[in-house]
């Protein structure tokens, strides 16, 4: 089963939860200022065949999907850094035809989460940041994200590698062993190891692990996976709830906001997208592009 399904999706609670109360203080120590915090929409790839006819042109290349997409979204997942650590050139191309506010969050390489489970990586992170640094002002924040057995009986591997990490690029962590969500202590002391070395602790909501939405904001960004289902009414609800709490959040001074769309079946994930960044456009008067779609499902928002 992949990560996050259920057998039925009407036996799900998707009531989006209040605010943790440590999010409430972070958000009440933030300064005011005049200027909105920034806000990233994207996906998770490019390099999607089913998207022809829906986000790119009946006819393209799959050579030309990276600076299509790039017109569309502001912001992308970078999954390939996870598979593979690439040359300085593969980099910089990445980046040709981005605008100067397009932000790519890598996703760190898979033989620092994966293989060595953070023991003894210290040289292969370095290189890794050595490889995305050459995004250059286009690079976000990176993406750690842990495998699911890698379980609170490793805190102190996580503790001695988080704290070693430079103060930038900045990184958000996703965990997904239950353990870290279920054991009021354990939850307490990893949010003081994050808040203290101020890494982002990554909120994924996805329908058949509600205890990893659990809106406890450890910075002044907030990362957002959002796992979609294939644009069941129940997205739209769930969309409508994440924009209200985007709104307060930006209300009260949160710095960035990073949303991913993610779906089981990447084909619909621009829709969602759409639909998404329309309604944040009406509802926190911002200014983002909206995607163009040359056909869709969904009414527009």
């Amino acid at each position: 089963m992949k990560f996050g399904t259920v057998e039925n999706i009407d036996d799900v609670d998707f009531t989006l939860p209040e605010d943790h109360a440590d999010t409430d203080k972070l958000l009440k120590s933030l300064k005011k200022t005049k200027s909105r915090g920034k806000v990233y929409v994207g996906c998770a790839k490019w390099g999607i065949k089913e998207w022809i006819g829906t986000l790119y042109p009946e006819g393209t290349r799959e050579d030309d999907f990276r600076k299509l997409y790039l017109k569309e979204f502001n912001c992308i997942e970078l999954n390939p850094t996870h598979y593979r650590i690439h040359k300085s050139e593969v980099v910089k191309q990445w980046k040709e035809g981005a605008d100067k506010d397009f932000r790519f969050f890598p996703k760190f390489h898979q033989g620092i989460s994966h293989f060595k489970r953070l023991n003894g990586a210290e040289e292969l992170t370095e290189i890794f940041f050595k490889s995305v640094n050459n995004l250059g002002n286009n690079l976000g924040c990176c993406f750690l994200q842990m495998p699911p057995n890698f379980a609170p009986k490793s805190f102190d591997v996580l503790k001695d590698y988080l704290e070693k990490l430079p103060s930038k690029p900045d990184v958000q962590l996703e965990l997904r062993h239950p353990g870290w969500y279920s054991d009021k202590n354990i939850h307490d002391e990893l949010y003081s190891l994050l808040k203290k070395n101020k890494i982002g602790f990554v909120i994924t909501d996805a329908a058949g692990r509600r205890d990893m939405v659990h809106m406890r904001l450890s910075t002044p960004d907030a990362y957002i996976r959002f796992v979609g289902n294939s644009l069941h009414p129940t997205d739209y609800k769930r969309i409508d709830d994440w924009i209200k709490r985007i709104s307060q959040w930006l209300e009260s001074g949160v710095r960035c906001v990073y949303f991913t769309m993610h779906m089981h079946d990447e084909k619909d994930s621009p829709e969602l997208c759409r639909y998404l960044v329309q309604n944040l456009n009406k509802q926190c008067d911002l200014k983002l592009h909206v995607p163009k779609l040359f056909s869709q499902k969904i009414v527009s928002g």
